[in-house]
């Protein structure tokens, strides 16, 4: 499988791959070279990648036509030959939440819009493995990149699997928002809800933690994966060299913002939480009283509505699925699938560009909602609760918003949550929500 050579004069990509075996896509991962790369999805291959082929940076409020222009110019002509479509070609990365990107150190090495082409990659599918290495620019060629490929295969395939480490100790932790100042930044949104200023605000917090020895980003992508199986897990690393560190954003979160493949756009609205029971008859229960809470079932109504009204102008047909009760290790969310058809060729970019910020991460009218987040949050945002994913040379493509995660930098680890806030919202429920939004990554960090 393949991209025909242009006419220019030399490629401007050149892939090889190979079938291959690895102990563990975790010991994959653990050997790869920096800026490292993870990405798995329900029913997608899970690729484990490092090195940089290609870095494609951008920032402010265009950065997604810009990143979408500069991804063409990598792909869009080539020599590529991968047995399947998984191992051809892709470029991850993601965005910063706002548009004005990020404005303070605990980002360093995250801008406005980030995408690599990795070096090389290890694409596990349920047909076997496979091992790409890329170039990209004028010099790239053919006989390098097989000879890469040889050496890479090698290597790989003679990976030891690493000892597991243990979890490391939580020495300090440090809440950026305070209860009181919570319950003020809440009733003063609740107030503007009221008045008719806002409709809906999602408001998070930041937790950082401080461990008794760096963190291991693939022993705890692995812990998630046996914990979230059906999760999109993910990790990002600054192709810049950082000024503290080489920071590691990761999580494993439930909200897909929107895959496309050909024509068929699918798309999830997920808002409404409630915690688990302790027993499948108290889960039971409080799934029950999910589905039938006013103010959990009007806060995902609100979501659900707009997406949809996000994706019309560029589909033909568009249809929901019945809201249901999504059951993760710690949580219950009210879940919608939403199935739509394009109406054109139309970029998987071009959907994330119109979708985010979906109201389970911002709010309605989008743009006070935005102004009143930057105005009440004593934190910088930065990637968390942005898209992340991947982008393939046919404008294919998965993204998932960055929620259940964490920025990692040495000893220091900053967890993010963040809940909706609409007319009857309540303050301390509001503060418990978020609390059990923390777990999914603070119980891996503490896990023995």
């Amino acid at each position: 499988m393949g991209i025909p050579r242009s006419d220019e004069a030399g490629p401007r990509l050149v892939s090889r791959s190979v079938r291959t075996s690895v102990p563990s896509l975790r010991a994959a991962l653990d050997a790869m070279p920096a800026p490292r790369t993870f990405w798995t999805a329900p029913d997608e291959a899970t690729v484990v990648a490092g090195g940089a082929a290609a870095t494609l940076t951008a920032e402010g409020r265009n950065r997604f036509a810009a990143i979408k222009e500069r991804i063409d110019r990598v792909l869009r002509s080539g020599d590529v030959h991968a047995g399947t479509e998984a191992a051809c070609p892709r470029l991850f990365g993601g965005f910063a939440f706002h548009d004005e990107g990020t404005d303070d150190d605990t980002w360093d090495g995250f801008p406005g819009a980030q995408f690599v082409l990795p070096r090389v990659q290890v694409t596990d599918t349920d047909r076997g493995t496979w091992l790409t290495v890329n170039a990209a620019g004028p010099d790239a060629s053919a006989e390098a990149v097989e000879e890469r490929l040889g050496v890479a295969r090698d290597r790989f395939e003679a990976l030891d699997e690493p000892a597991p480490t243990p979890p490391p100790e939580i020495v300090s932790r440090t809440r950026t928002t305070r209860r009181e100042a919570w319950r003020d930044s809440v009733e003063a949104a609740v107030s503007r809800i009221q008045a008719g200023d806002l409709r809906k605000v999602v408001l998070a917090q930041a937790l950082d933690v401080t461990l008794d020895r760096p963190l291991s980003v693939p022993d705890v992508l692995a812990r998630l994966g046996e914990t979230y199986p059906d999760c999109y897990r993910f990790l990002v690393e600054p192709a810049a060299d950082a000024s503290a560190g080489r920071p590691a954003f990761f999580g494993a979160t439930p909200e897909r913002l929107v895959s496309r493949h050909g024509r068929t756009v699918t798309t999830d609205a997920l808002a409404g939480t409630t915690g688990r029971g302790d027993t499948p008859a108290e889960d039971d229960w409080l799934a029950e009283e999910l589905l039938a809470d006013g103010k959990n079932l009007h806060e995902h109504e609100l979501v659900a509505d707009t997406i949809r009204e996000q994706l019309a102008p560029f589909t033909s047909s568009i249809s929901a699925g019945q809201c249901r009760v999504r059951r993760l290790a710690t949580v219950q969310h009210l879940f919608t699938p939403i199935t739509a058809t394009l109406g054109g060729d139309t970029h998987v970019l071009d959907l994330v560009e119109a979708l985010h910020p979906t109201p389970a991460v911002g709010g309605l009218p989008p743009e006070r909602a935005l102004a009143t987040i930057r105005e009440t949050e004593p934190f910088d945002r930065g990637w968390y609760a942005a898209p992340v994913g991947w982008i393939d040379a046919a404008g294919n493509g998965t993204f998932a918003v960055a929620i259940r995660s964490a920025l990692a930098r040495d000893a220091e680890t900053t967890l993010f949550a963040g809940v909706g806030v609409v007319a009857d919202s309540d303050p301390d429920r509001e503060w418990d929500e978020v609390q059990l939004k923390y777990r999914p990554i603070l119980d891996e960090l503490e896990r023995a």
